[in-house]
C-alpha cells in the first residue's frame, strides 16, 4: 500500500515502489493501473474506470458492486502474466469503493497469484471496513514523515546538497505545508548548480516560485505573539494560496470561525480553580499533548478578563460587517480584526514582538 498524503510525494513514492516491483521486465507490459472515481465516467488520464451504467448504481451515480473497474481489478489480480514473468496491478483511490465494491476485490485478495502484486494507492475516501481489514498487515510504504522540514532533509540526500540554514529557513517558510513541491525544486537547484555545493538563501531565493499554503495555527501564533506583520502575512496567504492540502483558499468568515474557536478556549481558561497547565489541559478536554493547554492558558491569563472582552468585541462586529454591517470587503475586514487582535495581545504582554512599556524595566 501507498500511504502518503500530498499528491506530488505519493507519486514519487509510487514511482519508486514500482522501479523496485517491476525490476528488469516491461514495464508498459508488467503494470496494470485502475482508478476508482468518485462517480461514473472515465478519470481522464487513461485509467480503467467506472463507465455509466444502467442499473446498480447508488443515488450519486457511482456503479455497483459488478462495475467494470471492480472486475477489471478481479480480472487483473487472478490471471497469469503474459510475456512477463510477473503482474502488478495498482487500484488507485481505493477508498471509493463500498463496502459491496470492495468484496470480489477482498475475495481475490484470499486467491492472489504468487507472480502478481496488488499495489493499493490512498488517495480520497475512506476505505470500507471490509477491505480495510483484509488489508491489515500488507507492507505499507511512503514517506516517514510528510512535514516540509523532514522531507527537505530527504530530498537534500537524494540530490546530494546541503543547505546552510538561511536556506533551510527560507524554503520551509516559503513552501509552508506544500511539501510536494521540493522534490521539484531540489531537482532544479541539483541541475543548476552541481552536486556537492552548500546553498545560501541568495542562492535558492530565485527559484521558489509562489508561496505555499500554511497552517491556520500559523495565524493564531502570529496573532498570541503580537506580531502583527507576520500575522497579516499568514492571513494573506490564508486568504489567497492553494495546495494539495488546503484546496481552496479561506474565505474570511472561515477565518473568523477559527478564531473564534480559539477565544472560546481561552475564555473556558478564563477560571480561578484552573491554576496550571494541566488543569487547562483536563479542562480542554484532555485529550493529546498538554503543551496547546499551556499555551492558551497563558495567553488566558496574560489578556485578562478586559482583554477577552475586547478580543469577543471585535470578533462580534467582524462577525456584523462580513453579513453586511459594513461596505469593506471581506479580505479588507478580516485584515482589521487581525491586526487589532495581534495588537492587543501586544499591549496585554503576552507577544513577544512588543517594546517594554513605559516605566517598566525589562
Amino acid at each position: 500500500m501507498v500511504k502518503v498524503t500530498d499528491p506530488a510525494l505519493r507519486s514519487q513514492v509510487l514511482g519508486d515502489l514500482l522501479d523496485r516491483l517491476v525490476g528488469d521486465e516491461n514495464r508498459g507490459l508488467v503494470v496494470e493501473t485502475f482508478t476508482v472515481p468518485k462517480v461514473a465516467g472515465t478519470d481522464g488520464d487513461g485509467d480503467v474506470a467506472v463507465p455509466p451504467s444502467d442499473s446498480g448504481g447508488t443515488d450519486d451515480g457511482r456503479a455497483g458492486g459488478e462495475s467494470s473497474v471492480v472486475s477489471g481489478i478481479v480480472n487483473a489480480a487472478q490471471s497469469p502474466p503474459f510475456m512477463t514473468a510477473k503482474r502488478i496491478v495498482v487500484v488507485h483511490d481505493h477508498g471509493q469503493l463500498t463496502v459491496a465494491d470492495a468484496e470480489p476485490v477482498v475475495t481475490a485478495l484470499d486467491s492472489l497469484l504468487d507472480t502478481t502484486d496488488l499495489v493499493f494507492v490512498a488517495g480520497t475516501g475512506r476505505v470500507a471496513k471490509n477491505l480495510a481489514d483484509a488489508l491489515k498487515g500488507a507492507e505499507a510504504v511512503g514517506a516517514d514523515s510528510e512535514k516540509t522540514q523532514d522531507v527537505l532533509v530527504v530530498e537534500l540526500a537524494r540530490v546530494g546538497l546541503s543547505f546552510r540554514n538561511d536556506a533551510s529557513k527560507l524554503v520551509t517558510e516559503h513552501l509552508g505545508e506544500d511539501a510536494g513541491r521540493l522534490p521539484a525544486l531540489l531537482d532544479l537547484l541539483a541541475a543548476t548548480f552541481g552536486p556537492g555545493v552548500t546553498l545560501t538563501a541568495a542562492d535558492v531565493e530565485l527559484y521558489l516560485g509562489d508561496t505555499g499554503s500554511v497552517p491556520t495555527y500559523m495565524l493564531t501564533n502570529a496573532i498570541e505573539e503580537g506580531d502583527v506583520a507576520s500575522a497579516l502575512e499568514t492571513l494573506n496567504r490564508l486568504l489567497t494560496v492553494t495546495s494539495p492540502r488546503q484546496p481552496k483558499p479561506l474565505h474570511p468568515l472561515q477565518v473568523v470561525a477559527i478564531l473564534a474557536g480559539r477565544y472560546r478556549r481561552f475564555l473556558r481558561l478564563d477560571d480561578s480553580s484552573i491554576r496550571t497547565a494541566d488543569d487547562a489541559h483536563a479542562a480542554l478536554g484532555g485529550k493529546g499533548s498538554a503543551f496547546p493547554a499551556k499555551k492558551a492558558l497563558s495567553a488566558s491569563r496574560s489578556l485578562g478578563f478586559e482583554g477577552m472582552r475586547q478580543a469577543v468585541d471585535l470578533l462580534h462586529q467582524a462577525d456584523l460587517d462580513l453579513k453586511g454591517a459594513t461596505a469593506l470587503s471581506g479580505d479588507a475586514v478580516i485584515e482589521v480584526l487581525v491586526a487589532r487582535l495581534a495588537a492587543l495581545h501586544g499591549r496585554s504582554g503576552s507577544g513577544g514582538k512588543t517594546r517594554p512599556r513605559e516605566g517598566v524595566r525589562r
